[in-house]
């Protein structure tokens, strides 16, 4: 038990005067004050510390002074009982006292102390644990047990505290070691539930993925203990979905490639996801191969890779790729048959990743028919265009918009009644659905009544006869506008087709109902109507939103670019590229994003900082938005080709959009690459101008990266 002393110390040139509750000693020189103190309080004098921090001065008058714990085993003692009652803030002061009077104490009190502060709930105390850490490391005194560092960092990351977290794991990455796959996915799962946390972990997959590699290259036994699973690939590629971080997707979709992590079909529903953010239709129909064939029980959990697919056939403004693709959802089922969807019946089947002809090029293992079904990640994304709905796959009413105007705006109304035809023979038996009335009463809805009447001829042709409301509701669109002579070539067709209108009902209705006139539109399915607009509502914004969307030849040109850069054939690439400047086509991120991939493989650092001239003149227009993913890829290309200037550029426009931006990772590539640069030349010394302008960039990277 430490004893409580209050000291009145008078200190003069001769004397120093001791005042305690029983007795006052006066003693007469520096050396009797020591040598008394030293009696009084043991250890102290031995160390110094009273001979260190007491100062014996004329112009003291009076100091009090509180000494609290006074001895090596006080304060351990003091410590061991604070750690017992759990009284962490006591126990925090009680070991920086230690630390300043004897140094650390033995690595198992020191471990036991970060244990604690691991399993406490307070951020506050997590920042101790690892400041804790972090001092250990730097003294080197010891070896932390890799148990207690996992501990950390994973209640570091349950507290949404993922930089720190992040740290312990990439220290223990650096050597060689990682927590066992079902903590790492534990890790990586509470990482991802924030932007600034998938950001990290994202980052941190692209670091265990270089060490795999670079540990298999070199046959190490270890390798296998560094390979991530397809959990850890699947939490970080649907956090780059989320929070629109498409770019880092396509390259963690590459890494998946080429450390052979089998994509399951969860992987497979969100790189569709990835692919259609970055407008990549070649890549994704890739994969309709392996998808079509799966039985019906698969149906619902591909729903959304046609919803994907489909959206890029219309961003493309492939009309007739997307009425295939809506008729050919339902083919082919059943196939190959499998009794239980869960177990893995088939061996894995690859996917090219860019051309299918390029002699070194990656490929993604593949298994569409493994789901796991106590997956962490939720079935989510939109229901826009394909709906599931009675174990089929259906076209929603949005998707049936895009159709009608696309068709439309081509002049091709007879591939459209085509297309009704089969949609109506594929999904919906006899009187099941009145898809096509509901085709003709949106386009009389949008004043289109030769469309109306074209599609109806086009039924009557192919013997597809339809009820008479459709003919009432286009005759009584001819009546409102005074159509009369196109009104009586209808009422020929309806008596020829046996069919009874009540005409006068007809004509009196007609002059009461407004000019918008038809039949209440309906859905595919009448039960379906309120899980979705009508198809008049959608034709109308599908028209409204066209002339804002974005040109189907930009995602063609982009899809060139992407073709000839991953064939390292950046000749052609820049071609295509000057040509979108000559027809006055806007680049987009993913222009810049694929060119530099391209300029990168082939370490063709100087022609990205050419490009990076180009971002900068649009951007300054108003007219590009890049995205942190590029940022830290120009970021990373620019350390390795030593461009230094254009570094703290990229970071200014970072700082300057309030990005996040992982120190950690350009710390890591500086050391790896330039270690030794400038390291013992100074400004003076720099024989040219140019020379000592550089060195300045570089010690600004040094300063903001924290490198000593």
């Amino acid at each position: 038990m430490a004893i409580k002393l209050t000291r009145k110390v008078f200190v003069n040139p001769c004397f120093l005067s001791y005042n305690s509750s029983r007795f006052l000693v006066r003693l007469s020189s520096d050396h009797d004050t020591r040598f008394f103190l030293s009696k009084i309080f043991g250890g102290l004098q031995e160390s110094g510390v009273i001979c260190r921090h007491l100062s014996f001065s004329p112009a003291t008058s009076l100091e009090r002074l509180s000494w609290e714990g006074s001895s090596h085993t006080v304060l351990l003692t003091k410590l061991e009982n604070a750690l017992k009652d759990l009284k962490l803030d006591e126990a925090w002061e009680t070991f920086n006292d230690f630390i300043r009077l004897y140094g650390f104490p033995n690595h198992l009190l020191v471990s036991r102390f970060i244990t604690q502060l691991s399993y406490s709930s307070s951020p506050c105390s997590l920042q101790k644990a690892y400041d804790l850490v972090m001092m250990v490391l730097r003294e080197k005194s010891y070896h932390l047990q890799p148990d207690i560092l996992v501990k950390l960092a994973l209640s570091l990351s349950r507290a949404q505290m993922p930089i720190p977290s992040s740290t312990i794991l990439r220290l223990m990455l650096e050597k060689g070691m990682l927590p066992p796959m079902n903590v790492l996915q534990l890790l990586f799962l509470h990482m991802v539930k924030t932007e600034v946390g998938a950001c990290i972990a994202s980052n941190l997959l692209i670091q265990i993925c270089d060490n795999y590699v670079q540990f298999c290259s070199g046959k190490s036994p270890c390798a296998n203990l560094l390979k991530p699973d397809t959990v850890i690939f699947n939490l970080v590629l649907d956090a780059c979905v989320r929070f629109g971080s498409s770019l880092k997707g396509q390259q963690i979709i590459e890494l998946m490639s080429q450390t052979e992590v089998v994509a399951d079909g969860h992987s497979i529903i969100i790189i569709a996801q990835i692919h259609e953010i970055n407008g990549q239709r070649d890549e994704l129909k890739k994969f309709k191969d392996h998808v079509a064939p799966l039985p019906v029980a698969f149906v619902s959990h591909y729903r959304q890779f046609y919803e994907c697919l489909l959206s890029l056939h219309f961003k493309f403004d492939d009309i007739d790729a997307a009425a295939e693709l809506l008729l050919d959802m339902n083919r082919s089922r059943g196939s190959h048959p499998m009794d239980d969807p869960g177990k893995d019946f088939q061996k894995p089947r690859f996917v090219p990743i860019g051309s299918q002809n390029l002699r070194n090029g990656l490929k993604i293992q593949i298994m569409p028919e493994l789901i796991h079904k106590d997956s962490a990640l939720k079935e989510e994304g939109k229901s826009d265009l394909v709906l599931f709905r009675d174990k089929k796959l259906l076209p929603s009413n949005r998707a049936l918009s895009k159709l009608i105007y696309g068709y439309k705006r081509h002049g091709k109304m007879d591939e459209l009644s085509k297309f009704l035809l089969g949609l109506k023979k594929e999904l919906y038996s006899s009187g099941e659905s009145s898809v096509i009335c509901d085709v003709i009463d949106a386009c009389i809805s949008l004043g289109w009544v030769e469309t109306a009447h074209d599609i109806l001829d086009d039924m009557e042709s192919s013997g597809d006869s339809l009820d008479s409301s459709a003919y009432m509701a286009l005759l009584t669109a001819y009546y409102k506008r005074n159509k009369s002579r196109e009104a009586n070539v209808l009422l020929k067709q309806v008596r020829k087709a046996g069919l009874v209108i009540n005409l006068a009902n007809n004509i009196v209705l007609s002059k009461n109902l407004p000019s918008n006139v038809g039949r209440s539109p309906l859905s595919i399915k009448e039960a379906s109507s309120i899980y979705q607009p009508s198809l008049s509502k959608c034709l109308v914004e599908e028209v409204s939103d066209a002339e804002k969307a974005v040109s189907h030849i930009i995602y063609e040109l982009n899809s060139s670019i992407y073709f000839f850069s991953k064939a390292k054939m950046m000749g052609d690439a820049l071609n295509i590229y000057r040509r979108m400047q000559e027809m006055k086509v806007q680049p987009t991120e993913h222009t810049f994003m694929y060119l530099v991939c391209g300029y990168s493989s082939l370490e063709m650092y100087r022609d990205i900082t050419i490009l990076w001239g180009d971002m900068k003149r649009i951007m300054e227009t108003g007219s590009l938005t890049l995205s942190s993913d590029l940022y830290e890829f120009l970021l990373l290309n620019f350390l390795r080709g030593g461009y230094f200037e254009r570094v703290m550029e990229a970071i200014g426009y970072m700082n300057k959009c309030n990005m996040y931006v992982d120190k950690w990772m350009y710390k890591s590539e500086y050391l790896k690459i330039h270690k030794n640069l400038y390291r013992s030349l100074k400004a003076s010394k720099a024989r040219t101008e140019a020379q000592g302008k550089r060195l300045e960039h570089v010690k600004a990277f040094k300063k903001w990266a924290g490198i000593n």
